[in-house]
């Protein structure tokens, strides 16, 4: 049932209140004037926010009409994927208030190549019946993820076989005329790895969802962090027991690096960097390190008492101005809570690894999970699903007992 069927089943169950009444040559009783009252009010509700809800493409166009600074051109994609869920389902979460077993499932999400565009919260998605503040602090997230340092691609399918590189058996040499040539071999073994899938759901009240503005902040920042956490943290550390991710750590072929001692934090991570070229020929393009081992990285100082990252407001001596997050000897620096205290993972992630994703992400939503219509809640599920695969293993380096050096 859409929206103006639902608005009018409420007119016609008032009428056949007052049609009965009628008929038997009597007044109203006192409830059945309740009744229609109660039918006429839901009816008036859904009217109040039937432009704004009829079709996802109208809610937009009113966006625009709010909004003068900025034109909107036909069936421009949303920016983000709270506003890419409701321009879907606007016309489809009022029926939830009114409607047991009601679901919603948009389009996946892909948000390469959307166009920006800008508005305020306040009267976005039509009139919000309940005033709902709509602060939702986002959590920290890094310039830089470890997703960002890997290649990138897309299936089509359920899996990806893909050959990991060996060692090379032989080598090119010099031959006389008429004499054999040396043979090479290239070692290779295929490895096949399946989708994960990564999914969580929250519930909202319906009260939540009459402004539809919370929703799309609630979705953008809450339920999208925890989502790239968890991804984070499958990357690195999954175990590859189905239906977990085989992680960058847990890949049978990587390097590895000791750290000599309390002073030997940099050089370890730099021997590092010469153990991915010297075993590869890839050039190392970047570390991913835990907060408190970079925050001791970032507070070395030289006998000087001079920062070697840089001080609090100027470089080193006063040059090259400020950077909060300077790369370690170079490399692209990822900072995250995902990798171990004392565990860094040198390598040369864009050349040697690939994550696969199938579509995007895709957000769902029911008030039929288990007892939500009862009491007037919505789950709200968003999804994706992705495959992790090392070509090279050995262009990665896990430095252990790992201790960045200390002050003098």
């Amino acid at each position: 049932m859409n929206l103006l069927e639902t608005r009018d089943s409420f007119v016609k169950a008032a009428r056949n209140v007052a049609e009965k009444a009628k008929t038997e040559g009597r007044s109203l009783t006192p409830r059945e004037m309740e009744l229609i009252n109660e039918h006429l009010g839901k009816a008036r509700d859904l009217d109040a926010r039937i432009q704004a809800g009829a079709e996802s493409d109208e809610v937009f166009n009113a966006i625009m009409a709010v909004d003068g600074k900025h034109e909107k051109r036909a069936g421009a994609p949303a920016l983000t994927i709270g506003d890419h869920f409701v321009k879907h389902a606007a016309s489809q979460l009022v029926q939830f208030k009114y409607t047991p077993g009601a679901s919603i499932s948009v389009p996946e999400y892909k948000a390469a190549g959307d166009p920006h565009y800008t508005g305020g919260p306040t009267g976005m998605y039509g009139p919000a019946l309940v005033q709902v503040d709509e602060t939702v602090t986002r959590a920290y997230r890094p310039p830089v993820v470890v997703a960002d340092l890997l290649a990138s691609g897309t299936l089509s399918g359920q899996a990806i076989t893909y050959f990991v590189e060996g060692a090379r058996e032989g080598n090119f040499g010099t031959v006389p005329e008429g004499g054999h040539k040396p043979q090479l071999h290239y070692l290779y073994s295929t490895v096949t790895e399946n989708l994960t899938k990564i999914a969580g759901f929250i519930k909202l009240s319906d009260e939540m969802l009459d402004d539809l503005a919370f929703l799309v902040s609630e979705i953008n920042t809450r339920l999208m962090y925890d989502l790239a956490v968890f991804e984070e943290q499958q990357l690195l550390n999954g175990d590859g027991t189905a239906p977990n991710l085989r992680g960058l750590l847990n890949r049978s072929g990587i390097q590895t690096e000791a750290v000599a001692d309390a002073t030997d934090g940099f050089n370890a991570l730099f021997r590092s960097m010469t153990k991915v070229s010297t075993a590869t020929g890839l050039a190392p393009d970047g570390l991913v390190i835990n907060p408190a081992d970079y925050q001791t990285l970032r507070l070395a100082v030289d006998g000087n008492g001079q920062y070697l990252g840089g001080g609090p407001f100027t470089g080193q001596y006063g040059n090259n101005g400020f950077s909060n997050q300077p790369p370690v000897w170079g490399l692209r620096t990822v900072v995250t809570a995902a990798i171990a205290q004392g565990t860094a993972l040198v390598g040369a992630y864009r050349q040697a690894a690939t994550v696969y994703r199938r579509g995007g992400v895709t957000v769902s939503s029911t008030n039929s999970n288990v007892d939500d219509f009862e009491h007037n809640l919505v789950t709200i599920r968003a999804e994706e699903r992705l495959a992790l695969a090392v070509r090279v293993p050995a262009a990665f380096v896990k430095v252990t007992g790992f201790v960045p050096p200390a002050g003098p």
